[in-house]
């Protein structure tokens, strides 16, 4: 693939978010867009001919099976026995009815004799650090039943711990799935690959289990990644290569550099950092906003490389758009899509700008406080590990860095009345750049997302900065009986009101607890508390982690969203065993809700 600088890339204009309301309620958003761009696609990353051959397959099952649990990834995960020609040929001369329907037995027998299953490509390795209880393993839990749980969630990382077939490294297009040179920690369920951000929390869970090596062969995946893509991928599929996901991987490095003091696997990260560093603040992810003390400030934002529907959901995208006219509104919105996709979040009313329509989705006209904060700690942690390396004029650079990126996250983002940072709506009609900041661009819902900057070093550190948030935090309605709200919205998305979502708890929970307040630890152990508690009591009902959690229920797992609710779960588990290496559990603590 190309170097991404290579891409080409024309600005994308959109009309403000405060213009919107002046539109007729008739108009869809993205058919409003246009006047200064001719070329609304902007860049694209092509996928492949079995991805898109695999796109056909899925829609004629939608026809054939019908939409009750059905699930479009299943489709553009399975992998080929035979050439994609002889395949295609076969699946073109399958007797279909005027709806593109085939009859179901055609169909699973098509299927059965085309294709492996889905997740056959993955094959299970027994992590070679495992241990059933590894030395040292949560010394501060000394209740025997939370042990006990905490040890059969310890070996939830066997059954999701897998290995690229040697199916996949003979015969790459034969297969969705991206060869990788390592075992990886799938989340589970649907997701039969490895992930970019859920990475982080599985590798803070590996941690605490000892499993050093285990965590090592992740980040030298996502490295792989970089050197072939010039970027992380959403995940290890040929269908995610045209986006990335929330930039973590230099948090993953450090942590595990703190545990073990591996200086080679800094040496070798660093170049890769640094390119993940360019792609994030190349012309498609950056911002420049002009303050109110007439200081340029580089911000940056999700924007995928897609304009089409996701393959993974194409046939749910396709329906989402059928009442878009326009074949450029129809790009515009997939482009959205697929942005939201990048952010980790998908879906929430955080990205609309009419929270009953999805169609509204306005990703690329957002600078997301939390993406920020990632890529603030991004250049503190590459600071870092260059030091650490001796490379003292790259750590100089990023320090630098780093102090603008902190005052711009101030400048644009932070709303001293609220005590929380907030997303930034863009204005892009005018097409001209810097952009000037205006305080009724700030969206002033709240989400959770509002407070992840504590979690950084730069916020967590200023006493000042760490009571108004504090302030801010207690007063925002996010807080549940079982954990913190994505937002306050219950819009059936699953990352609004009611759901919880692990990595949200673990962010604001280490943010809180590292700041040096006592209160504030105070707080973000009551918060561990509550999340523990309703995982340990949906464990016990359902036998399983979850994917993400009601916080007004005990127990209760979330809903919501375009899949069924998934089980496994790699970041669960490891903001759990983080968690309660962290806060240990008391024997006079109960563990029941």
């Amino acid at each position: 693939m190309m170097g991404f600088e290579a891409l080409s890339f024309r600005k994308l204009c959109l009309i403000s978010f405060a213009a919107f309301f002046l539109l007729p309620i008739t108009m869809n958003v993205a058919e409003s867009l246009s006047s200064c761009s001719s070329n609304s696609a902007g860049s694209v990353v092509s996928t492949t001919p079995l991805v898109s051959f695999l796109e056909r397959v899925q829609e004629t099952a939608l026809s054939t099976f019908g939409d009750s649990q059905f699930d479009p990834k299943l489709y553009v995960d399975l992998s080929l026995k035979f050439e994609l020609s002889k395949t295609q040929e076969a699946f073109d001369k399958l007797p279909k009815s005027s709806n593109g329907s085939v009859s179901v037995k055609e169909l699973n027998g098509y299927i059965e004799e085309y294709f492996e299953g889905a997740g056959d490509d993955m094959v299970r390795a027994v992590p070679v650090d495992f241990l059933p209880e590894p030395e040292g393993f949560l010394p501060k839990v000394k209740s025997k039943e939370v042990r006990a749980w905490a040890l059969e969630v310890h070996a939830l990382w066997k059954n999701l711990s897998r290995k690229v077939s040697d199916e996949v490294v003979k015969r790459p297009e034969f297969h969705t799935l991206l060869p990788l040179p390592n075992p990886v920690i799938i989340p589970g369920s649907r997701f039969r690959e490895v992930y970019y951000w859920d990475s982080y929390w599985v590798i803070r869970g590996l941690l605490a289990s000892k499993m050093h090596d285990t965590a090592k062969a992740i980040v030298t995946n996502l490295i792989h990644f970089i050197e072939e893509y010039g970027h992380v991928l959403n995940g290890a599929r040929a269908y995610y290569t045209n986006r990335s996901q929330p930039p973590l991987l230099s948090s993953m490095i450090h942590e595990i550099y703190s545990r073990t003091g591996d200086i080679e696997l800094v040496k070798k990260s660093l170049p890769a950092l640094i390119k993940e560093y360019q792609f994030w603040n190349s012309g498609i992810h950056k911002v420049t906003i002009h303050d109110v003390h007439s200081s340029n400030l580089t911000l940056n934002r999700y924007y995928a490389m897609w304009n089409k529907p996701r393959p993974e959901s194409s046939t749910i995208d396709k329906e989402s758009a059928s009442n878009i006219s326009s074949i450029s509104a129809k790009q515009h919105f997939y482009r959205e899509v697929a942005s939201t996709a990048e952010s980790g979040w998908d879906f929430s009313t955080r990205w609309m700008r009419n929270p009953l329509d999805f169609t509204t989705l306005a990703t690329t006209s957002i600078l997301p406080v939390d993406l920020n904060a990632f890529i603030l700690k991004m250049e503190l942690d590459i600071a870092f590990l260059a030091k650490v390396t001796g490379d003292h004029s790259t750590a100089e650079n990023f320090f630098k860095a780093s102090r603008a990126r902190r005052k711009a996250i101030k400048s644009v983002f932070w709303n001293a009345k609220m005590g929380q940072w907030l997303d930034y709506w863009l204005n892009d009609s005018t097409c001209e750049e810097p952009q000037t900041w205006e305080a009724s661009h700030q969206n002033q819902n709240v989400f959770a997302s509002n407070f992840v900057p504590l979690w950084i070093e730069s916020f967590n550190s200023d006493p000042s900065v760490v009571e108004k948030v504090l302030r801010g935090f207690q007063s925002s309605g996010l807080l549940g009986a079982f954990g913190i709200a994505s937002s306050l919205k219950n819009s059936g998305q699953q990352w609004d009101f009611p759901n919880g979502w692990a990595p949200l708890q673990h962010m604001i929970v280490e943010g809180l607890a590292r700041s040096g307040s006592k209160e504030a630890r105070s707080l973000a152990e009551d918060i561990a508390v509550r999340w523990i508690r309703t995982n340990y009591a949906a464990y016990k009902k359902t036998g399983t982690m979850h994917e993400k959690h009601d916080v007004t229920k005990c127990g209760e797992f979330g809903g919501g969203g375009e899949y069924v609710p998934q089980t496994g779960f790699g970041w669960s588990n490891g903001v759990v065993l983080a968690f309660l290496e962290e806060f240990g559990w008391p024997q006079d603590r109960t563990i029941h809700c």
